[in-house]
């Protein structure tokens, strides 16, 4: 009998080395806080932006359209959240955030930074090729504190006019990429304002480079649109929040989250959210 228990605790141990490391990511635009949203206006919804959040535990997601006040409020109900970002009329406070947040007691940032989605000057806020809106994204080195891997984290939005601004966007992205982490695996958030059967969603999903999680992923759940307008928008599919990945990540599952509350929505977005899985 004690050879047969320890026969098992050695296997226990030989099987620790192989268990695989998943974390939750996803993308959330949570609309930016204005007064023409009556009837969904931030401070009414805020609670059930974050309460999904927690629900559903997110360990790293980007944001999309966050001001500052609205990146306290977040801040100040997900505690042990940290994040990273800055204004994009500014590069301080000023203007829509395309953050990161990211649980602190899972990741260690080495690095981060924003940039702007430009062709001449991506240092400082300016608008790129024909977009309406300066655009941003942000980016950040991160280790998993459960396996000590490193990965890079980049968040964005794409501009809703220029279709220029999309395709190129998207090729600066991945260049950034290689030059702030060379190698290191990749995770791309956004409201890119493109579904999946338009040209600079192709220039990333055909890039070689990233793939879409949700061609990957082994469970899906597309119960409709990712835009929802406040309701006025919904559509049986369509994705213009996305998700891509690089190895050596795989997908479990898949999901845009639908949650409500008293008949109403979070956001005009729902979130799009993957279970990624370490396969080395």
């Amino acid at each position: 009998m004690k050879k047969l228990l320890l026969l098992l605790g050695v296997l226990a141990i030989s099987l620790s080395g192989f268990a695989q490391t998943s974390m939750n990511v996803a993308s959330f635009n949570i609309r930016q806080k204005n007064t023409s949203d009556v009837g969904n206006m931030w401070d009414d919804r805020k609670h059930a932006v974050t309460d999904l959040i927690k629900f559903h535990e997110f360990d790293i997601f980007g944001v999309q359209e966050a001001f500052k006040a609205q990146m306290d409020d977040m801040s100040a109900a997900l505690p042990g959240f940290k994040s990273i970002g800055v204004g994009r009329d500014d590069g301080a406070e000023k203007g829509e955030y395309s953050a990161i947040f990211y649980n602190s007691k899972r990741f260690k940032v080495i690095n981060s930074g924003t940039f702007w989605l430009s062709p001449t000057e991506t240092s400082k806020p300016n608008k790129g090729w024909d977009a309406a809106l300066p655009r941003i994204c942000t980016w950040g080195i991160f280790q998993d504190l459960k396996n000590k891997k490193k990965f890079i984290f980049m968040n964005t939005h794409f501009d809703h006019v220029g279709m220029e601004a999309r395709r190129e966007s998207a090729k600066l992205i991945l260049a950034k990429a290689k030059e702030f982490a060379k190698d290191l695996p990749l995770i791309l958030t956004g409201d890119f304002n493109i579904d999946e059967k338009n040209e600079a969603y192709f220039t990333l999903a055909n890039s070689g480079v990233v793939k879409d999680v949700y061609d990957l992923a082994a469970i899906k759940y597309e119960p409709n649109s990712s835009f929802n307008g406040w309701s006025k928008s919904l559509k049986p599919k369509g994705r213009i929040d996305h998700i891509f990945i690089t190895p050596p990540f795989k997908v479990h599952k898949y999901g845009i989250l639908t949650d409500t509350y008293m008949h109403k929505f979070p956001s005009d977005h729902f979130p799009v959210f993957a279970e990624l899985i370490w396969s080395k």
